[in-house]
């Protein structure tokens, strides 16, 4: 039951349409699912808990139910909530059911939901005017700080505004947060830059300073809620009342204060279905612990238990390092004989056919692999791999540069995940109000792609890509995953009309769930959960960075593990895995592989890396290559030159600069507006120092800027003409 090349696993939908299946007998629904699946879809009363291991979906088996359940008339539609953690998730659910014919579903986020209940009964359960709710907490922390005379930068501030979301979903207020994380064996680190004690206070003042600006945050949603329904027991019935049947989908993921509200809600009745994967629970962090999940069967010993280990996602080569990364830990915890054991992981069995055996390799330093991962995808390309099909995972967000810098010096497009979202795009709300605003919102069937496509052609889109790049290149993109979208829900829904895709648009815009753009993905591990690519790097796999430096305990190692298990099931196809021994050009290699590729180089049948040979590459060391290339020395001093940013610029950090300050500054304001204009990181133009060889060799020719570092075929192409510009003015 493998799935066609370069569609997503989770969300292939029936193969029935709405019109149908709504004439079909319900048991239809249940037509092509696994058995695993179909007994999950088919259990309609009672607790149920689904343990769904990664591509095994999950998603198809949970709205094939509830479709199921509204059609065999044991649910009604407005009467079943479903929870989910991200907008994108819950608008993907609701997509789902009404291709299956169950609209009206709610499919909300915990916060959607209990905002929705908290401004509802606002009114009449506290009265007066709801307060505002604040985007950000870290100018009230400021301000509660200035109140205590305490000292914080904004590092030091956005540590201290993760430390109150924590305790806050973790149900602790400032006095039992102080004994809490006191407590003998707790543990829990200090945060920004502050003792325990001195954090309670801070935690009370930006409590009091909301209430003296009538604020309310985030996760305050959820506590006046919960405040609520355990105060009004008419509001409490009035809310039970709406909802009888409830499905909780990432299960793993609730924290202390979401589970509050789902017993609030549920009122001590028992028909829930909950779905998830211990060992995918990455967000301890946040509060979130995967507790409820393994003792569901402890609180609800009647429950059903279902397991889908069935995975549609991911060749067999991938499953097979997936498991045994955690088998590897459970032996661990065996042989330690652990206390508190590492739960059984599911064993995951590839339904997909053979695939490449993935790569691991240890790289000299951090530009050789960003080097090395653009050329693979140059070679993926050349396979017939869209790039949008492709993602670089890192486990810090500082990791991105090296990779922007080598796939903008190989003429390869990008996207970095949790940069500007795809609606806020100029080009897309343009495109939205033509749309909006278009003669032929009326048209309906097979024209609507066609009438898309008419109206886009104004806003930069045609058939063939341009040949341009830069602004000219992402304005089509962004105009070309509009035309795709239309292109995907005239197949997939009948009655399509211009008017349905407009509002379609108008609800993934306001849930931020994007259509795919063109482009590499760049993104944090965290930030790649729920997602899936045909080609999947993951990179800086070095101890420090994965598990990351200040994972200290076992506990919080065992979530880097996990972390690292959940980049390696984002891929489909193809897998690799790689790490640099140095951060700089010439560095002494000191850095080492990560621990967690141990048992993966064991069940690949590559030796541990040793002082000579590189893993799976059979190379000089980092340390050998390194001194085979030839040096490079500073222009004034003549000294060896062993970082980075110093080979760029020919000298030493120390030496004087030989280059036009006065023409530097005005480089670097053209490139702040530039960047502004353009909407990237200034960095991604130029960086610092090929602004300092600029200033320096004043090139007046595309042969002179050329021999620029920094400046390739790609970027003279992208930015030439405006630098040459500015140039000439100076």
């Amino acid at each position: 039951m493998s799935q066609p090349a370069f569609t997503s696993s989770s969300s292939t939908g029936h193969s029935m349409s709405a019109t149908q299946l709504a004439a079909a007998p319900p048991e239809a629904i249940l037509d092509g699912l696994d058995e695993e699946q179909r007994l999950a879809a088919s259990t309609l009363k009672g607790p149920l808990c689904i343990l769904a291991g990664a591509g095994t979906g999950k998603t198809r088996a949970i709205t094939h139910r509830i479709a199921y359940g509204v059609r065999a008339g044991v649910y009604d539609p407005h009467r079943l909530l479903a929870v989910t953690f991200t907008a994108r998730a819950a608008a993907e659910m609701r997509s789902r059911l009404s291709a299956l014919g169950a609209p009206g579903v709610q499919a909300r986020t915990f916060h959607a939901a209990a905002l929705r209940q908290l401004q509802y009964f606002w009114p009449v359960a506290i009265g007066g005017t709801m307060p505002q709710i604040l985007d950000h907490k870290v100018r009230l922390l400021a301000e509660a700080a200035r109140r205590l005379h305490v000292t914080t930068d904004r590092a030091a501030l956005r540590d201290l505004a993760s430390e109150i979301e924590w305790a806050k979903v973790s149900t602790l207020t400032p006095e039992s947060y102080l004994e809490v994380a006191t407590a003998e064996g707790a543990g829990r680190p200090a945060p920004g830059g502050v003792d325990h004690r001195t954090f309670a206070k801070l935690y009370q003042s930006y409590e009091d300073v909301k209430l003296d600006k009538h604020l309310i945050d985030f996760e305050d949603v959820l506590l006046l809620n919960v405040g609520i329904l355990e105060d009004d027991e008419r509001v409490a019935a009035q809310v039970r009342q709406q909802y009888r049947h409830f499905v909780v989908d990432e299960y793993q993921d609730v924290s202390p204060l979401q589970q509050r509200m789902l017993d609030l809600w549920l009122g001590g009745r028992d028909e829930i279905c909950v779905v998830g994967d211990a060992a995918q629970t990455i967000y301890s962090f946040t509060g979130a612990t995967p507790d409820y999940l393994l003792g569901f069967k402890r609180r609800h010993p009647e429950a059903n238990l279902v397991k889908l280990v069935r995975d549609y996602r991911s060749t067999p080569e991938v499953v097979k390092l997936a498991n045994s990364l955690l088998a590897d830990r459970t032996r661990e915890s065996v042989k330690l004989n652990d206390p508190a054991p590492w739960p059984e992981p599911l064993q995951l069995i590839s339904q997909r056919e053979r695939g490449p055996i993935p790569k691991l390799i240890q790289h000299a330093d951090d530009d050789t692999e960003a080097g090395w991962i653009a050329s693979e995808i140059k070679a993926l390309q050349d396979q017939g791999v869209p790039l949008s099909e492709v993602a670089i995972l890192y486990r810090t967000n500082g990791q991105s540069q090296a990779f922007e810098q080598s796939l903008a010096t190989a003429g390869i497009s990008y996207q970095l995940r949790g940069s500007e979202r795809f609606f806020s795009r100029r080009e897309v709300r343009e495109a939205l109000a033509a749309l909006r605003t278009s003669s032929l919102v009326d048209d309906a069937g097979d024209t609507v792609s066609k009438s898309v496509r008419d109206i886009l052609s104004s806003h930069g889109y045609s058939a063939k890509a341009p040949e341009a790049t830069g602004a000219v290149r992402e304005r089509w993109e962004s105009m070309a995953a509009l035309v795709a979208l239309a292109d995907q829900l005239s197949t997939e829904r009948e009655d399509f009309t211009m008017r349905s895709f407009i509002t379609e648009l108008e609800e993934r815009s306001a849930a931020q769930h994007a259509p795919t753009v063109e482009g590499v993905t760049l993104a944090s591990l965290h930030s790649a959960k729920g997602l899936e690519w045909e080609a999947v790097f993951l990179a800086g796999l070095s101890e420090g960075l994965m598990p990351i430096t200040f994972a200290k305990t076992q506990k919080e190692v065992d979530e880097e593990r996990r972390l690292f298990y959940v980049g390696i099931t984002r891929a489909r196809k193809f897998l690799f895995l790689s790490s640099a021994a140095s951060r700089h050009t010439g560095g002494r290699g000191r850095r080492t592989p990560s621990r967690f590729l141990r048992p993966l180089r064991k069940e690949m049948g590559i030796e541990e890396p040793g002082r000579k040979i590189i893993p799976s590459g059979g190379g000089l060391s980092p340390n050998a290559s390194a001194r085979k290339k030839k040096a490079s020395t500073c222009s004034t001093c003549g000294k060896i030159l062993t970082n980075g940013t110093e080979v760029k610029r020919r000298r030493c950090e120390s030496c004087p600069a030989r280059y036009d300050e006065a023409l530097f500054e005005k480089l670097r304001a053209w490139r702040s507006d530039y960047a502004k204009e353009l909407e990237v990181p200034a960095f991604v133009i130029f960086t610092d120092a090929t602004l300092e060889v600029i200033a320096e060799r004043r090139p007046t020719s595309d042969e002179a800027l050329l021999k620029v570092p920094g400046i390739g075929e790609r970027k003279l192409e992208k930015h030439g003409e405006r630098l040459r510009e500015i140039l000439k003015e100076a």
